[in-house]
């Protein structure tokens, strides 16, 4: 992509003329394939969790220069690393995890950490190489091992290993196991995605978001487990870099807020140590996008919440180090490492001729917040070139969508995407953090949904804490009750955050009052599962009554159906 004299790509020209930064926009999706690069620095431990990173911290990253990250030059070769000798303790405290699973390979994570929680961020590992044996098989006791290999966990990467094994037969179950030094991993499970062209008949997945550890148990995730799902996906929050503002705070983060690589290394090995989540990780393959909290609460592309306080460089800084922590901590391939300030996350995953996944990144190259507090007098609002997704990645998803074959196409995703009235009686108003202050933007979605109804199009997200059922319409039909869908959308609540939650909510009532396209919405914890066949998506919402303790039961709060070819919400 082409940019001009101050830096700034094409298609942001419309943002370089409202603030100083130059970003590049590079194109980031596509199938999700891709071989495994060299290893990529992305700064320095960093001196402690100041309030704000300086121009000085800026500039002063440890061997890497300000110029290299953001140009995404800062590369240190993997070398041949030595063969581990005695760990200074057992490595695997984080666990195992496979993600991103095509027909033939999958994604195998691990990350070498004897001391998870060891102040400089490093896991109680030396700073060197260090070789990591891993074995893939179709038995637990791998009597029949179809795959092994070796990789460099290099303290560049925090130790952390991400295999892309290949070889292996569609829409199959496997085992995996690493080796460091005399040391042997928990046995991991996981499952290849169906070949592209297969006839399959049905799929059952899970999907979850938002979990503050102060603020409670992952105990959804034992529940989750128990269901045996053949994928989960996470639509974001995995951690929250901000402390708990409740009352009521079963567990404290070892860190305050992170602004620096050791600090966000920590948070993620804190929340990797929970034994529900790590035990889901084991058992199950995952596919993930973020949100917000993964970085900083509401930014939106190269903008932090604060801007101008916290200027663009500023915030780029502590991106970049965001999505370095984010990489070494979850089971993506190679080719998602971060390149600069930037990480190519936005990719797409077929399940035989049933469902096509969408995996959406609506963080980083999406348009500013508006300082606006009536939605209908916003200028702005409404501008048919504001974007949520940016222009690459939306071409790319629509492209998507018009060449699918799927029975089923799949939008996973971070935040509420129906309109969403919050104001009770005559006027709206919008939650400024998701698509209804993209109307023009979602609207070019809704457009290619709408013109085939064969895509049977559903969307998943998270972010506002509430489970939620709606029908998608188009915006000039939420008026009308009685118009048709187009899609349907489900929202999953919280794993944790928001503690308890609250199953009188006036804001549920209001929602509910207010639109009447969302026949659910509840304000407890939980996750949501689905079962999808060729001729019917169910969907049912599983609720926790409490998480500020590890013993939650979970029952099942509401449940949908929605029939291929037959757009809309029916109760199950």
């Amino acid at each position: 992509m082409s940019t001009n004299a101050t830096g700034c790509a094409d298609e942001r020209q419309r943002l370089c003329r409202r603030a100083p930064w130059a970003v590049s926009t590079n194109a980031m999706g596509g199938g999700e394939r891709g071989a495994m690069g060299g290893v990529r620095r992305q700064g320095g431990a960093g001196s402690g969790t100041p309030n704000r990173l300086g121009r000085r911290g800026f500039i002063g990253l440890g061997g890497v220069s300000a110029a290299a990250l953001l140009l995404g030059t800062g590369t240190v070769g993997a070398g041949r690393a030595k063969a581990a000798g005695p760990m200074p303790g057992y490595p695997f405290s984080l666990g195992v995890a496979s993600g991103d699973p095509l027909p033939d390979s999958v994604v195998l994570w691990t990350r070498l950490a004897p001391e998870p929680l060891a102040e400089d961020g490093l896991g109680g590992m030396p700073a060197r190489k260090v070789v990591v044996r891993y074995e893939v098989a179709t038995d637990e006791r791998f009597r029949e091992v179809v795959a092994r290999g070796e990789a460099a966990a290099v303290p560049e990467l925090a130790h952390s290993v991400h295999i892309d094994a290949r070889g292996l037969r569609p829409g199959r179950e496997y085992f995996y196991r690493f080796r460091a030094g005399s040391e042997t991993s928990p046995v991991g499970r996981t499952r290849t995605a169906p070949a592209e062209d297969a006839r399959v008949g049905d799929l059952r997945f899970a999907f979850v978001s938002c979990q503050h550890y102060e603020e409670g148990y992952f105990s959804a995730y034992r529940h989750l487990l128990a269901d045996d799902p053949d994928l989960v996906a996470h639509c974001g929050d995995y951690i929250y870099e901000s402390p708990s503002g409740l009352a009521v705070r079963p567990r404290t983060h070892v860190v305050g807020e992170p602004y620096d690589l050791r600090a966000y290394r920590l948070r993620y090995a804190q929340y990797k140590t929970d034994p529900d989540l790590q035990r889901a990780h084991v058992q199950l393959p995952w596919i993930f996008t973020y949100d917000d909290h993964e970085v900083d609460n509401n930014w939106a592309g190269p903008i932090s919440e604060f801007y101008p306080e916290v200027s663009i460089e500023e915030f780029l800084l502590r991106r970049t180090q965001a999505f370095q922590a984010y990489y070494e901590h979850l089971p993506l391939r190679p080719s998602r490492q971060p390149r600069g300030t930037e990480i190519p996350l936005y990719r797409r995953f077929r399940y035989g001729n049933l469902a096509t996944f969408q995996v959406l990144d609506g963080r980083q190259y999406r348009d500013p917040q508006l300082p606006c507090a009536d939605p209908m007098d916003c200028e702005g609002r409404t501008d048919p070139d504001r974007t949520m997704l940016g222009s690459q990645q939306e071409r790319w998803l629509l492209d998507g969508l018009r060449r699918s074959r799927s029975t089923w196409n799949v939008l996973v995703q971070q935040v509420p995407f129906t309109q969403l009235d919050e104001l009770e009686g005559d006027g709206f108003r919008f939650g400024k953090d998701n698509w209804n202050y993209f109307p023009a933007a979602r609207q070019k979605i809704v457009d290619v949904l709408a013109e085939r109804p064969s895509l049977n199009g559903i969307v998943i997200g998270g972010e506002i804490h509430r489970h939620l059922a709606a029908d998608i319409k188009r915006d000039a039909d939420y008026a009308d009750p009685a118009a048709p869908a187009v899609a349907s959308e489900f929202v999953a609540t919280s794993v944790a955050s928001g503690g308890n939650g609250n199953p009188s909510s006036a804001w549920v009532s209001r929602i509910m009052r207010e639109n009447p396209h969302i026949p659910y919405a509840h304000e407890r914890r939980g996750y949501v599962r689905c079962e999808i066949r060729q001729d019917q998506w169910r969907t049912d919402f599983q609720v926790l009554p409490y998480v500020t303790t590890a013993d939650s039961p979970v029952e099942t709060g509401a449940s949908f159906v929605v029939e291929a070819g037959r757009p809309g919400l029916q109760p199950a």
